[in-house]
């Protein structure tokens, strides 16, 4: 992990199982267009946001209640010069308990500030984790895209062109 990977925290009044379970709940969170399995390891499952982004990604280790690792073994973006910039990063998901509460950081290992991407996907996963994620957690209802249903201002834009 480098100091410049993009890296979230959140803080929940939830167990670290209820947390674990939502990360597992891709399509709850995320995306509703998540094709495949998205809670144990091994399980692989494409992403895709119109014809903006599209990725496939990987279980590469579960651990209940501690730690999900995705490994991001393709990917597509069309607005960038390098598509294939998430190729091969990993998007980890730590939980651990702090005094009553269960805290979450989010890593995309590999998503640093050289990427053409990086603004972009700074303030996407930044709502999905920090918003979305945390809804789902707290309320169990997320804000997932949903079919051409942008979630973010830049997802908007990018629709828009």
């Amino acid at each position: 992990m480098s100091a410049q990977d993009f890296t979230t925290t959140i803080i929940v009044n939830k167990s670290p199982e209820e947390v674990f379970k939502a990360i597992q709940n891709v399509r709850g969170w995320w995306s509703e267009e998540i094709e495949g399995k998205t809670a144990n390891e091994g399980d692989e499952f494409n992403y895709h946001y119109e014809d903006i982004h599209r990725c496939k990604i990987k279980l590469i280790q579960v651990i209940p209640n501690q730690k999900v690792v995705w490994l991001i073994e393709e990917n597509y973006f069309n607005f960038t010069k390098d598509d294939t910039e998430w190729t091969n990063t990993k998007a980890v998901f730590d939980i651990s308990k702090q005094e009553n509460k269960t805290q979450l950081i989010f890593t995309h290992i590999g998503l640093v500030p050289d990427y053409e991407c990086y603004e972009v996907c700074k303030s996407g996963w930044t709502n999905y984790i920090q918003n979305s994620l945390k809804k789902l957690i707290e309320t169990g209802k997320g804000e997932p895209n949903a079919t051409g249903k942008p979630q973010t201002e830049t997802e908007r834009k990018l629709s828009e062109k």
